[in-house]
């Protein structure tokens, strides 16, 4: 899920929380959220002003979605960690969303192991959320953490059989794990709910390239002097 999609699920999370920001707010960030995908220099701004203004958890959040926006990946990631772990980052949830923002952030920064730190302590907040098992599962990915990765994507499959890219994603570890036979499977079964998923269908192809070169090496043994 992109950043921006994650700020707008957040914002319906914070539109539900009156007792922690009201309504006038929640106008406030929806506005900034949408002026990032448009000009988030002036996004920026705006969000510092606003934190200037009174420092409230929807100015922060803006700004730091906007220097995310704005190749600042790391720096946005760290302030929505901060907004996450502050007296006033409001309920479970709208703290978890941020941790999920700030997790993604990492991975864009090409910090994966970042990314881990912030997505568990997401799961502490929201325990069996597949969402968030993906999420740290494709930073296990990024380290080739295959078991790592595979233990995740089991788990988030238990929970929610049809989601195509945990499939995928445990297709590529069944794959690095040289657990063909699995990576096939997982993958037919996420091209039964997106077939022309292209991410999924090149994974196919080195599947099957991968179980032809195991074929060829129990029919071919390498000849020993």
């Amino acid at each position: 899920m992109s950043l921006l999609a994650l700020a707008v699920a957040s914002l319906a999370l914070s539109q539900s929380a009156s007792a922690t920001i009201d309504a006038r707010e929640a106008e406030r960030l929806e506005a900034c959220v949408a002026k990032i995908e448009i000009d988030p220099e002036e996004a920026y701004e705006d969000g510092l002003t606003w934190t200037y203004q009174g420092n409230r958890p929807g100015a922060r959040q803006c700004t730091a979605l906007a220097l995310i926006a704005l190749g600042r990946e790391d720096e946005g990631a760290a302030r929505l960690e901060q907004l996450a772990n502050s007296v006033d980052g409001g309920t479970i949830d709208q703290r978890a969303e941020y941790l999920v923002q700030s997790g993604n952030a990492w991975l864009q920064a090409g910090a994966p192991e970042a990314a881990i730190v912030t997505f568990t302590n997401a799961l502490k907040l929201k325990p069996d959320t597949p969402d968030l098992l993906v999420d740290r599962a494709s930073a296990h990915l990024m380290l080739g953490q295959w078991s790592d990765a595979k233990k995740d994507l089991d788990l988030a499959l238990a929970l929610a059989p049809g989601m195509s890219i945990a499939r995928q994603f445990r297709a590529e570890a069944h794959l690095n794990l040289d657990q063909l036979d699995a990576a096939m499977a997982d993958v037919e079964a996420a091209m039964i709910s997106d077939p022309e998923n292209i991410d999924t269908l090149v994974l196919r192809g080195r599947v099957r390239e991968a179980i032809r070169l195991s074929e060829v090496r129990v029919l071919s043994p390498d000849i020993i002097d």
